[in-house]
């Protein structure tokens, strides 16, 4: 049987400020959540109503793969729940698996801009805006763009072993990625 690999992200109702500041990440409240499983090959969108049943989702996952996830989106959905998702799941954090590798972070739209050549769709304070007009529907396409650019920044760096940024002078700079262990490692996290 084929593992599941489930790509995973969230927008949240409120920015860091309304919550009390960033170390209240469980008060920001999800608005949107975005899977994508590799066994089934379809992505699923849960609202704040169905965050159980999202939670449920990941803990069924072989492995779930995000960019920030252990800083951000599980401290979100962590809001909901008594388990501590980022002991218990197995997760691969692209995010800091590079910070780790550079010293500093980078984000998500400056890895894929310089190996895939594609950019985000919007930033998390537009999903926010978005939630307070009622438009779901751009919420669940925005996630759904950020997982696909997740999912296809991992293949490009499983594959290749290597991804590509812009350094602060604009220069291309190479990046080696070795990220074949993850599959086999419970949470980035402890790393």
């Amino acid at each position: 049987m084929p593992r599941d690999i489930v790509y995973f992200d969230l927008e949240t109702q409120r920015t860091a400020n309304d919550a009390g500041g960033w170390d209240r990440k469980c008060n920001m409240q999800m608005s949107i959540g975005v899977t994508f499983s590799t066994a089934s090959g379809r992505y699923e969108v849960f609202d704040e109503q169905r965050v159980d049943a999202l939670i449920a989702r990941l803990r069924r996952a072989d492995l779930v793969v995000g960019f920030n996830l252990l800083n951000f989106d599980y401290h979100v959905l962590m809001g909901y729940t008594i388990l501590d998702l980022i002991t218990e799941l197995p997760t691969a954090d692209l995010m800091l698996d590079l910070e780790q590798r550079l010293g500093h972070r980078l984000g998500l739209d400056a890895i894929a801009n310089a190996t895939l050549g594609i950019e985000k769709t919007a930033a998390g304070l537009d999903a926010i805006r978005w939630w307070r007009e009622g438009r779901l529907v751009d919420i669940a396409e925005y996630c759904c763009f950020d997982v696909k650019v997740t999912r296809l920044v991992h293949e490009y760096g499983c594959r290749r072993k290597q991804l590509f940024f812009h350094d602060r002078f604009a220069q291309k700079r190479r990046i080696a990625v070795d990220w074949a262990h993850l599959d086999e490692t419970p949470a980035l996290a402890a790393a």
